[in-house]
């Protein structure tokens, strides 16, 4: 097992307020600065390494005439990159990592499962994460694959709302020691909020905080994760206008934020404000025990369509007209 003490920390990238970019090309950036700075970084994708911006740019591949590669060919073999990134975990010494498409996780499901029940610090780079990729169709159009994946035991799960949230989990997977992690990756653009570093440092790693807060003591909740956060930011700002009050909390990684104290949860989460609304580009599952009997989920519990992403994204209802229309009901 690899424990990492961050000499370098401070050379991953941030990205500014209102920076744009899709957490997939943001994460890309990060794998470049920790290649720099930890030597026992090593992976690659499943034939994908373009489309998951997984490569390391400035380092070679990985083969018997150059054994000190750092990126891994690893073939259209999705379990069989599960259980090398297993492997080398295990063997102890590298941080390893393996990507692909995130509909294809449940090609790897049974090397993921083995992961969190052996305890790896396996990383798992999933991108392309919703229906906002579009003209693939319902076949490439992850609904399910979320609510198993946080179905594992200990597994790290997250789906990050912007740059900044992206560079957070991967300094939580490289972190980690006994629970490996799944980073679930946008095509489509985010954009950078705009919250002090430290905030989204110890949110991120807690798996669930507040990233916008009206004026007004708070009458609704809006939860999201990934690019629905910047949705609910704007749906928040519209009724924050309208004179009610409202929060917004990003919540990418229930399992962390699940084993927090009970006064955390609270603070993030109060039972007092019941109005509450989740947003997220997948199966509803799960989504219950957060919204509670009077709450409400926007999610997609069908499969996706085959359309401009744009188009898709409307049909299913992730519009900032949807979103207040289903806060107004409550």
């Amino acid at each position: 097992m690899v424990s990492y003490q961050w000499t370098t920390k401070e050379a991953l990238p941030e990205f500014e307020a209102g920076h744009s970019g899709a957490s997939r090309a943001d994460s890309g950036e990060v794998i470049q600065a920790i290649s720099k700075s930890v030597p026992s970084f090593f992976g690659g994708s499943a034939d994908l390494a373009g489309s998951n911006k997984s490569n390391v740019k400035d380092a070679s591949d990985f083969n018997k005439e150059t054994p000190e590669g750092k990126n891994i060919w690893f073939g259209v073999r999705e379990f069989a990159m599960g259980a090398a990134v297993n492997g080398m975990a295990a063997h102890g010494g590298l941080h390893p990592y393996g990507a692909t498409f995130f509909v294809f996780s449940d090609y790897l499901k049974p090397a993921l499962r083995l992961s969190s029940i052996m305890g790896l610090n396996s990383t798992f780079i999933f991108t392309h994460d919703s229906i906002a990729v579009g003209e693939d169709g319902p076949t490439h159009e992850p609904i399910e694959q979320l609510a198993g994946l946080r179905a594992i035991p200990n597994m790290n799960v997250i789906r990050p709302a912007d740059g900044n949230e992206t560079r957070v989990a991967w300094e939580v997977a490289l972190e980690s020691e006994g629970t490996p992690t799944s980073l679930v990756l946008t095509r489509q653009n985010l954009t950078a909020m705009d919250l002090p570093k430290e905030t989204v440092e110890e949110g991120v790693r807690k798996g669930g905080y507040v990233v916008f807060e009206s004026d007004k003591d708070a009458e609704y909740l809006l939860l999201a994760t990934g690019s629905e956060v910047n949705l609910a930011i704007e749906a928040a700002k519209d009724l924050e206008a309208q004179g009610k009050g409202v929060r917004v909390v990003s919540m990418p990684n229930w399992n962390a934020f699940d084993q927090q104290s009970a006064e955390y949860k609270e603070s993030v989460l109060p039972a007092a404000i019941t109005k509450r609304v989740a947003i997220e580009m997948g199966s509803s599952l799960g989504w219950h025990k957060y919204v509670g009997t009077e709450g409400k989920v926007i999610g997609i519990d069908g499969f996706g369509a085959s359309a401009p992403g744009d188009l898709v994204v409307e049909k299913y209802g992730f519009t900032k007209e949807n979103v207040l229309n289903q806060v107004q009901s409550l």
